[in-house]
């Protein structure tokens, strides 16, 4: 799930470090040098599948958090506003936190332990994860009694159909694809043609392929069989959206919610303020609690900025904490040092891979001698110390995450992981082959504080070796939205991807599949190689996971090394702080940062 670090297992698709998250190696600064084992441990563990759960599983309340209290006023520091709320448009990784308090779909991810390791997928609207009788082929889901949106209005079988059908409308753009690409049974961004303009002019999805029998029963009903349906349906994308208080575009500033809390004031840029939601009915959610009773969001909250609040921790700010901000790289060996800090810290090894794009619809671009100068050009330290060195990051070979079945460590055909500098030198030979010295890059940058860092020393590693950098800058806010335009004019730029579920078929066919290239799509290189997409096809269809996994990784070994349309900068890991009045305080696996759903004040 990407963005930026887009979101994993639930495709909470992540605004990576320095790109929404946005989230061998010299040390860049911040390595404690004692939490390899334990990152490895974690990375391993988020590689196991998450069972279905079923009835007794999905059946509310969830598990009360140990010590928790209800009541108070939580402080939420956040550095990037949220470009969507509308579920079918989001899939970066804060969004999809705050997705977590606000939206419910079929099904979703309950952790089963309290410190965020362990999950099961269950029934969140509907009451178990799904029946299928023909392994996948046919699923079908009846909605739980007693389930309402904000405004008190039911949440029926009509919602459901509405919310699918709306995800096939022109400006639903920025979510998740699988679901609609199954119910098409196409590949790429041709699944539009199933329901062109969505239900909004009057046509609706036949009940071959979508069928809504009575008020409390939804049936999916595929060509190809596709046993990882309960998975996808957990994303904050495939969330329920109200039929009755749908409006279109503007529902992105004010959806109505099925949560625990709705939305009771929200200034893009500046603020937000989440209140409980009184329709919200605890028997009917296995997965989240309503301690608290306000959470004050402030955004344009850097992560030196909200750590050094944090760590402050006076006032208000002791009931303070941020959903994704990580602790910044200049604080982050002081907090790992110090025991009273520490013991306010959670962590974990996030399933986003950054990868600098080569934009390949540029014609200079389209000469491999031109990409492979720029894998070999580019420095990684600059990219790792910005965020606070090996203890937040590591140096990437690949495309696929640590935390992902298929993961190759020993990968690394541009030599990052031995000269995480870069190579000048053989960069500058290659343009001169291609006779291209002092050719222009346009480098587009995320604007913050780590962007503005890691984008000055990475242009300078590209200068060294004979390209002329110019340096472009793009809002935190709205980085996603404009790398994702097919007319963009960067040449390189920087996103994050994570794994929406532990296997690379939620990597390599979102972000490489050729036939998926369009505005807002996440094949932010703009590649379009014909044996990438029939590899995809032909890997889709392995049932068995473990030769299924060795194919990804064959194909994701042949993007990097003979396509060269991205080039792999590191895996990341998080560090996040809060204050000392702030309860239930874990990092969650499948989030890929703090859970929202078991805070609370002490």
């Amino acid at each position: 799930m990407s963005r930026g670090g887009r979101h994993a297992y639930a495709a909470i698709s992540v605004l990576a470090a320095g790109a929404l998250v946005l989230t061998g190696c010299s040390k860049g600064g911040g390595d404690s040098g004692n939490n390899d084992k334990k990152d490895k441990e974690n990375a391993q563990r988020q590689q196991a599948s998450i069972k279905f759960g079923d009835a007794k599983d999905s059946t509310g309340p969830a598990t009360a958090v140990p010590g928790a209290k209800t009541g108070g006023t939580m402080e939420v520091l956040q550095r990037d506003s949220y470009a969507h709320l509308d579920p079918a448009q989001i899939y970066v990784s804060d969004e999809g936190s705050v997705a977590t308090l606000l939206h419910r779909g079929l099904t979703g991810y309950k952790a089963t332990s309290n410190d965020g390791s362990k999950h099961e997928v269950v029934g969140d609207l509907a009451t178990d994860s799904g029946t299928t009788t023909d392994g996948g082929k046919t699923w079908k889901y009846t909605l739980k009694d007693g389930i309402k949106f904000q405004d008190g209005t039911a949440i029926t079988s009509k919602d459901f159909r509405h919310s699918i059908e709306r995800l096939f409308a022109p400006f639903i753009n920025q979510g998740p694809p699988y679901l609609q690409q199954w119910l098409a049974d196409t590949p790429g961004a041709d699944y539009r043609k199933l329901l062109k303009d969505g239900p909004y002019k009057g046509k609706h999805l036949p009940d071959s392929v979508l069928e809504t029998p009575d008020a409390k029963t939804v049936v999916f009903h595929f060509k190809t069989a596709h046993p990882d349906l309960p998975y996808a349906l957990a994303m904050a994308g495939y969330a329920v959206v109200s039929a009755k208080g749908d409006t279109k575009e503007k529902y992105d500033r004010a959806p109505v919610a099925a949560g625990p809390y709705k939305i009771q004031s929200f200034k893009s840029g500046k603020s937000m303020v989440l209140v409980k939601n009184t329709n919200w009915d605890p028997k009917t959610d296995a997965i989240r609690h309503q301690y608290v009773d306000q959470f004050n969001f402030t955004f344009n909250q850097q992560y030196e900025t909200s750590t050094r609040t944090l760590l402050a921790d006076s006032g208000a700010d002791q009931a303070g904490v941020s959903f994704n901000n990580q602790v910044d790289a200049g604080n982050l060996s002081k907090v790992l040092s110090d025991p009273k800090m520490k013991s306010r810290t959670v962590g974990g090894f996030q399933p986003y891979v950054g990868q600098m794009n080569i934009n390949m619809s540029h014609p200079a671009l389209k000469d491999k001698k031109i990409r492979e100068a720029i894998a070999y050009a580019l420095p990684i330290t600059p990219f790792v110390r910005a965020f606070g060195g090996t203890d937040a990051m590591e140096v990437a070979g690949g495309l696929i995450s640590p935390t992902v079945s298929g993961y190759d460590a020993s990968f690394d055909p541009w030599g990052k992981k031995k000269k995480p500098a870069g190579d000048p030198a053989k960069a500058k030979a290659l343009l001169k082959e291609a006779g291209k010295v002092g050719m222009k890059l346009t480098f587009g940058y995320i604007n913050t504080p780590e962007g503005q860092q890691y984008s000055t020393a990475m242009a300078a590693g590209l200068k060294k070796a004979g390209f002329n950098v110019q340096r472009q800058e793009i809002p935190a806010e709205t980085y996603y939205d404009q790398v994702s335009k097919l007319d963009n004019n960067y040449d390189i730029f920087h996103t994050a991807w994570g794994a929406d579920w532990p296997s690379a078929s939620t990597v390599i066919p979102p972000v490489f599949d050729g036939r998926a290239i369009a505005d807002g799509a996440q094949n932010y290189s703009q590649v379009n190689d014909s044996r990438v997409n029939s590899e995809i096809d032909r890997i889709n269809k392995i049932t068995d996971p473990v030769k299924s996994a060795a194919a990804w990784e064959k194909l994701d070994q042949y993007l990097v090394k003979d396509v060269v349309n991205v080039v792999p900068t590191a895996y990341y890991k998080q560090i996040q702080i809060a204050g000392s009045k702030v309860g239930g305080l874990a990092y969650d696996d499948v989030i890929g940062g703090v859970d929202p759903r078991r805070l609370f004040v002490k």
